[in-house]
């Protein structure tokens, strides 16, 4: 998987080498002037990701006057000035309001989900009726009904609900219904975390697998708010063992209660991917004796045994990076047991289910931000260990 903001390619600049007597022609004047907007975006590029800087809010209006009859319907909205960065590091300035209309039609029976995007247009690729001395750097809005591509700046969206459409604000902004302007998933400009963590469940045939799947999903939006070198991915994967797609995550989570049994071919790709950096978390709830013994067994067939954190060094990345951890947390009155080795985590004690809310509401506060704690110092140490053994392996990408 690639980073959704990749950083610049990799490839030298090149600049105007000047000496006496050189001529300046058009020509010579753009490429010592292209090479400095290039440094530029490519330092955006390298330290930061796109997004919108102020403004760009949406609201609700009127259809002009000066608009035909036909299109005077209740399906105008108005975007007010603002500035956003693209993907490339350009400047994206909206400099006085846009008055725009949502004309797509929803033909079926199911809502239509609207994108309005804002995109940098280069005056250069524009064509001009005459020559100009000076040239104005501009945008483009659109309208799209599938998702847009990481280049576009999205300014909000729009449910369609089947039948006349009436855009209107929302009465909850948090909650959006048909036809609201929503503006929820809007990207802020800011700096770039280091890198992208990827998880995934791992599938298998016990129905206890997915019992913590959304406790996961909280987990992964907690990681940039509790350390923001690094972010969670948007969706948790689900893969099995027999699955060559697990190379593209830095975790794979593995619970439930019958016995870690892998075949041949579950186990090489296993090894390999253990071998490349990859880290297996199994999540363990005390009484599950099966699933405890296999994980030990499985390490020791792999000839990485499993050693408690405790018999570990007192600086080992799980207990110190980025959170300080002496004791391991209390969860369900039963402590948290930590076993690791060879890029396997056996955690006997039931964490996840402590990562999110509980059914019932009643897990203190204090509870779940500990458990989230020790969570982002595991998908810190998958990270930065598939980060440490790539480094020494052949890579071409010299990408994230």
């Amino acid at each position: 998987m690639s980073h959704p903001f990749p950083p610049p390619p990799i490839q030298p600049f090149e600049r105007l080498q000047a000496s006496d007597g050189l001529l300046i022609n058009a020509e010579r004047w753009r490429r010592a002037h292209e090479y400095h907007r290039q440094r530029q975006n490519a330092h955006y590029q390298c330290i930061n990701q796109p997004g919108i800087v102020c403004g760009l809010g949406v609201r609700v209006i009127a259809a002009p006057r000066q608009i035909e009859a036909k299109y005077r319907d209740e399906r105008w909205v108005q975007i007010q000035p603002g500035i956003a960065i693209n993907i490339a590091g350009n400047l994206i300035i909206v400099p006085h309001p846009i008055d725009f209309r949502i004309a797509t039609e929803v033909t079926g029976n199911e809502p239509v989900m609207v994108y309005l995007i804002a995109s940098y247009v280069d005056p250069d690729e524009l064509r001009h009726g005459s020559q100009r001395e000076v040239v104005q750097e501009t945008f483009r809005i659109d309208e799209k009904s599938t998702t847009p591509p990481n280049s576009d700046v999205e300014i909000c969206r729009v449910l369609l609900q089947p039948g006349p459409v009436k855009i209107s604000p929302t009465a909850d902004v948090f909650f959006p219904g048909y036809n609201n302007i929503d503006l929820r998933y809007r990207r802020q400009a800011q700096a770039r975390p280091q890198a992208i963590v990827r998880m995934a469940q791992v599938n298998h045939n016990d129905p206890e697998c997915a019992r913590n799947f959304f406790q996961i999903s909280y987990l992964l939006q907690a990681v940039e708010p509790l350390y923001p070198y690094l972010r969670g991915a948007d969706e948790l994967g689900q893969v099995t063992f027999n699955d060559h797609q697990i190379q593209e995550y830095d975790l794979l989570y593995f619970t439930g209660k019958q016995a870690l049994s892998l075949n041949s071919r579950e186990l090489e790709l296993l090894k390999s991917y253990l071998n490349q950096g990859g880290v297996l978390l199994v999540d363990a709830q005390p009484d599950a004796n099966a699933l405890i013994e296999s994980t030990q067994a499985l390490a020791q067939q792999l000839e990485s045994p499993l050693r408690p954190l405790e018999e570990c060094r007192r600086d080992h990345p799980l207990r110190t990076q980025p959170f300080l951890f002496a004791a391991l947390p209390i969860i369900h009155q039963l402590p948290i047991r930590l076993l690791t080795g060879g890029g396997i985590i056996l955690v006997i004690g039931d964490l996840a289910s402590a990562w999110g809310l509980d059914q019932e509401l009643s897990l203190p506060r204090m509870i779940i931000r500990t458990a989230q704690e020790l969570g982002v110092n595991i998908l810190n140490f998958a990270w930065k260990r598939r980060q440490l053994i790539g480094l020494q392996q052949e890579d071409v990408s010299g990408q994230w």
